[in-house]
């Protein structure tokens, strides 16, 4: 018989990445162990704080499984382009769960007379530190895996890659608000708007799709001229949108310059169309940034 090397792959937690994983997956523990006992959680807003965390969790544990039983060529994945894409989504789903948890689960003051006891007020702290740690680590693994000019590496580690994963989590909080009563059916234009929002996470989510998967190769034509002419057309198609979604929702012939006072907290059709509006122009901005990036560097492809 011949030799072989033993059957777990020690380097999936000795190696810098392994370290950061097992962070990854120790402080995603305490955060859920911390929200579960007594931290709290509701509505909405919690229910996702929740998701984001057991699924990053969830996810990472199946990365370091794979990793250290020598596995994850049974996938079928680039497994480069599946980690990286992963890690990034991860820093922008758990920065969102640190910002929205303490915002709405922490209070300032505790006691007989608050809403919460001061206990609950503890853990509470305590799972938003550690949800924030839990970001620099993923946070840290990006940093380590990005490809660097003339190396050859994945796509997704890129710096056009990894923001085409921004790119889709911008997109899709877009159409959370989109969702939340923005009454965006009311013009053609705003329709129009929502074509360009949809259209774009798309074919983004496409990319990321072909790359994670490693069916770049089965496109006839060079695959990173596709991707920049396709960056310069939603860069464009953003741009639109840009212009035409705040004159039809802020413009006084169309909708209101200010917010309604009759608008409830959590229910209101002008904080939803804001909340479009900046993340319109932020995904504007990281398609050009992508489309400027494209131009400028070269990476080469992997074998």
């Amino acid at each position: 018989m011949e030799a072989q090397g033993p059957y777990l792959n020690s380097s999936a937690l000795l190696s810098p990445l392994g370290v950061l994983r097992s962070l990854q997956i120790l402080f995603g523990c305490v955060t859920l162990s911390l929200v579960a006992h007594d931290g709290g959680y509701g509505e909405a807003y919690g229910y996702f704080c929740m998701f984001a965390w057991a699924w990053c969790l969830a996810l990472s544990g199946l990365v370091v499984s794979l990793e250290l039983s020598r596995l994850q060529g049974c996938l079928g994945l680039s497994w480069e382009n599946f980690t990286i894409s992963f890690a990034m989504l991860a820093v922008l789903m758990e920065l969102t769960a640190s910002s929205v948890y303490p915002v709405y689960f922490v209070q300032l003051e505790c006691g007989p007379e608050a809403a919460g006891s001061c206990e609950s007020r503890s853990f509470r702290i305590s799972a938003s530190a550690f949800s924030a740690l839990t970001c620099i680590a993923y946070g840290a693994e990006v940093h380590l895996s990005r490809a660097r000019p003339g190396h050859i590496g994945a796509y997704m580690a890129t710096t056009p890659g990894l923001l085409k994963v921004v790119q889709a989590y911008v997109a899709c909080i877009i159409f959370g608000a989109l969702a939340n009563g923005s009454e965006y059916s009311r013009y053609p234009a705003t329709q129009w708007c929502v074509a360009v929002y949809s259209i774009c996470f798309t074919l983004t989510s496409l990319v990321i799709g072909l790359n994670v998967s490693g069916q770049t190769g089965a496109l006839r034509c060079p695959f990173d001229r596709l991707v920049v002419l396709y960056t310069f057309l939603a860069t464009l198609l953003y741009l639109s949108a840009a212009v035409v979604w705040p004159i039809f929702c802020f413009d006084s012939k169309y909708g209101s310059v200010e917010r309604p006072a009759s608008c409830s907290l959590g229910d209101c059709p002008w904080d939803s169309q804001l909340i479009i509006t900046i993340f319109t122009f932020i995904n504007l901005i990281l398609y050009l940034v992508d489309l400027i990036y494209s131009q400028r560097l070269r990476y080469i492809p992997e074998p």
